[in-house]
This record gives structure tokens, C-alpha cells and sequence, in this order.
């Protein structure tokens, strides 16, 4: 019991707490560059995660005595996936491929949305009660709100989908 009041256990389970936040956080931005092809980000982050990963398990298996170690180790892991995530959505890295179907507004949703600089490609479709007009525009991540506001404002009661993609060749990219 004395050692959970001791500030050098405490000070220890704060560091190892820090590292796995930190780790975490780098875990999941690697994947993210991962994902978009941007090979020489993924390893600068990959080895500064598996460095502080090492010295923070090592703290943990030194200490195996002070529970605040292991306590420290696990609420780090669980804050830095959610600080992770978080980091994620701010930078809104890459592009979004959004398949927008409209019922009755198709071609007033294509028209708001070229009009703001977006690109837009319409194809006539048949959905469950009739046609529709299916619109697929590829915008940058960061973009995905104001193309949803623009589509609502046109029609509200329009479908959207959003699939992340990496743009392979040419095309049109509103940046």
C-alpha cells in the first residue's frame, strides 16, 4: 500500500501514461499515412512508435510491483486511441469519394455544388420508387461538411454515401 502513495510511483505510472498516449496517437496517424501511400511518413512515425513503445513497456515490466505502472500503461493505450482518432478527423487528410442520390433535385444539387468549384459527374439511375439522379464527386476530406451543407440546402432529403479513396490518375481535385 505504501507504494501507491510514494510520488516517485506516481510520477513513474504519469511518464508511462504519457509515452502510451503519445505512442498511440503515432500508431494511428501511421496507419492513416499508411493507407494514403505516403510510405516515408508511415516509417518516420513507425520507428518514434515502437522506440517509445519499447521504453515504456520496459518501465512497465521493471516495475511490475507498482500496479500504477500497469494502470498507467493501460489508460495510456486507451487515451491515445481516442487522441489518435481525434488527431485523424483534425487533419482530414486525403479524399472522399461521395455518391450523393437525389430523387427529384439531382441536377439543382450538381449545378450548387459545380457552382461552388466542385466537380460532379450525374448519371440517371432507378431507385426502389422511380428514377433518380446519382451524382459521384470526389472531394479532400477536409471538404466532406460543405459539400453536405451545399447538398442539404438543395435537397435535404437527398442520400449520401462517403467512401475514402486514393486518387490514382488526372481527374478533377477542388483543393
Amino acid at each position: 500500500m505504501e507504494i501507491l502513495l510514494s510520488p516517485e510511483a506516481w510520477m513513474q505510472a504519469g511518464l508511462i501514461f504519457l509515452a502510451r498516449v503519445l505512442d498511440m496517437s503515432l500508431d494511428t496517424l501511421r496507419v492513416l499515412f499508411m493507407m494514403r501511400g505516403k510510405k516515408k511518413i508511415a516509417w518516420g512515425l513507425g520507428f518514434m512508435q515502437s522506440a517509445i513503445f519499447v521504453l515504456a513497456i520496459t518501465s512497465v515490466l521493471r516495475n511490475l510491483s507498482n500496479p500504477l505502472t500497469v494502470f498507467g500503461y493501460a489508460s495510456g493505450f486507451a487515451t491515445g486511441v481516442v487522441l489518435g482518432m481525434v488527431l485523424e478527423e483534425r487533419l482530414a487528410i486525403g479524399h472522399v469519394h461521395l455518391t450523393i442520390i437525389s430523387s427529384r433535385l439531382g441536377t439543382a444539387v450538381a449545378e450548387r455544388l459545380r457552382t461552388e468549384g466542385y466537380g460532379i459527374t450525374e448519371v440517371p439511375a432507378r431507385g426502389k420508387d422511380g428514377m433518380v439522379t446519382l451524382l459521384n464527386c470526389s472531394v479532400l476530406r477536409k471538404n466532406v461538411d460543405r459539400v453536405y451543407e451545399l447538398v442539404s440546402d438543395v435537397d435535404p432529403s437527398a442520400f449520401i454515401t462517403a467512401e475514402d479513396v486514393r486518387p490514382v490518375r488526372r481527374g478533377f481535385w477542388r483543393s
